[in-house]
């Protein structure tokens, strides 16, 4: 690999690679106490803009219980600017102290309090999580222990754990049922939502950023997830991603129509980040998919992928290639540790050996326009202003292509909500989503 001698621009794309700048800039600074002040707390930012990014997508869950903005920003302020490991170190200590505060409380008998405990525990190890080496043990407790503290946040509530059947592994789900209105007559048929979220998503943050807003709506739940995501990792290691998600969809189609509490003329699917990939494929082979929001419609996964880097990395000549076993030996100043991880991390999760040959792989993951034509039902495209050109672009093909009705809506910085899956603003994400549907369905 002669990574240190390529051209200065392929460098740059490099150092670029799996990092966005899409977040809000976040950071708590403290001043000196001289005479009276507000709070010592300021913010100013992480100059790194996927470390960024992060920041906001945890401050974001603030909304529906997932984190607390003070504690986001006093733990911001002990980061290492970029420094991965530093993140891992402060958020995984972060969780096990709240996870004790919440267990001290439960034996107190503070039933809510310990709720809300866990839940913010359970975010804080996905945020561990999200920056620990793939291939690191810690990134299996890491996430398995984020699924704890969530299991003992819904402890009592309807809320159960699902395994689908995939071949000879078991994909992890969780299933939720609405509480049924004062007015519905028992054993009456509602409406149901399927989540599944995308790369790097877990159905444990699925639930405080979209599942609660459902849940409030009164639809049951189906948060589910496929191969080579965050969840299936944390109990099949070697299992890569795979571009036929409509196998995953069929199976969790299966296991909420066969629940009695299902009305299958109102079953939706929702699909966040790649997950807007995933839905798609879905839906382009499922007519029981009855109505479909894709936030945001990936339709040719490679393309958006390499817009996200700034250039092709399937093109790179084999003497720039960034094999598996060459990043631990690549110096900081050719790629930053933040990049190199997140390189290994796609590398593994497409199931390859190389960067390019990742890439490569990306190919496989489309949704063609004759297949586009095949979703009949109502369909919402989402995506945010500031996402950049390609994830427009593919918004607008999948309004084109779709052979059902179709709606758009592209969330704006004034709304703050015009970075990726709208974390900045949620709620308003919620009500733009939620009410479509209930149009739908209502109508």
């Amino acid at each position: 690999m002669k990574l240190l001698k390529m051209k200065h621009s392929q460098r740059r794309h490099f150092m670029a690679a799996a990092a966005a700048s899409l977040a809000l800039p976040v950071l708590a600074q403290p001043r000196p106490a001289a005479g009276t002040e507000r709070g010592s707390t300021r913010v100013a930012g992480f100059a790194n803009a996927e470390m960024d990014y992060q920041l906001m997508r945890q401050l974001g869950t603030a909304r529906y219980g997932g984190a607390a903005v003070g504690e986001c920003l006093a733990l911001a302020q002990r980061i290492q600017d970029g420094v991965p490991a530093s993140w891992v170190m402060e958020f995984s200590a972060a969780a096990q102290r709240q996870e004790a505060g919440a267990q001290a409380r439960a034996l107190r008998g503070h039933a809510v309090s310990a709720r809300e405990q866990y839940l913010v525990a359970c975010n804080s190890y996905r945020a561990a999580e999200y920056y620990c080496g793939v291939l690191d043990p810690e990134h299996t407790r890491l996430g398995r222990k984020s699924r704890e503290c969530f299991l003992a946040a819904v402890r009592g509530q309807d809320v159960e754990e699902v395994f689908l059947p995939f071949g000879g592994a078991q994909l992890p789900a969780y299933y939720v049922r609405a509480p049924r209105p004062h007015d519905q007559r028992p054993g009456r048929p509602g409406k149901t939502l399927l989540l599944i979220s995308g790369y790097d998503g877990t159905l444990e943050e699925t639930w405080p950023s979209y599942g609660l807003a459902a849940l409030e709506r009164g639809y049951h739940l189906l948060l589910f997830t496929g191969p080579g995501q965050m969840d299936t990792l944390r109990f099949h290691p070697g299992m890569a991603f795979i571009p036929e998600y409509e196998h995953v969809g069929r199976l969790a189609l299966d296991y909420v129509l066969a629940r009695r509490e299902t009305d299958p003329r109102r079953v939706a699917l929702m699909g966040i980040s790649f997950g807007g990939y995933f839905a798609t494929r879905i839906a382009a082979h499922e007519p029981r998919v009855r109505a479909l929001i894709a936030n945001s419609p990936i339709v040719d996964l490679h393309a958006y992928m390499a817009a996200f880097v700034g250039f092709d990395p399937a093109l790179l000549p084999d003497d720039e290639d960034v094999r598996l076993e060459d990043i631990d030996h690549i110096p900081d100043s050719a790629i930053p540790p933040q990049t190199r991880e997140m390189m290994r991390n796609l590398i593994v999760r497409l199931g390859q050996a190389s960067f390019r040959q990742a890439y490569l792989r990306l190919h496989d993951f489309r949704v063609p326009d004759a297949s586009l034509r095949n979703i009949r039902c109502p369909s919402l495209a989402l995506v945010g202003a500031g996402e950049g050109g390609e994830p427009l672009a593919q918004c607008e093909r999948f309004q084109r292509a779709v052979g059902g009705p179709v709606w758009g809506h592209v969330f704006t910085a004034e709304e703050g909500a015009e970075g990726h899956c709208q974390t900045g603003n949620l709620a308003y994400s919620a009500a733009v989503s939620m009410d479509w549907l209930d149009e739908v369905f209502g109508g």
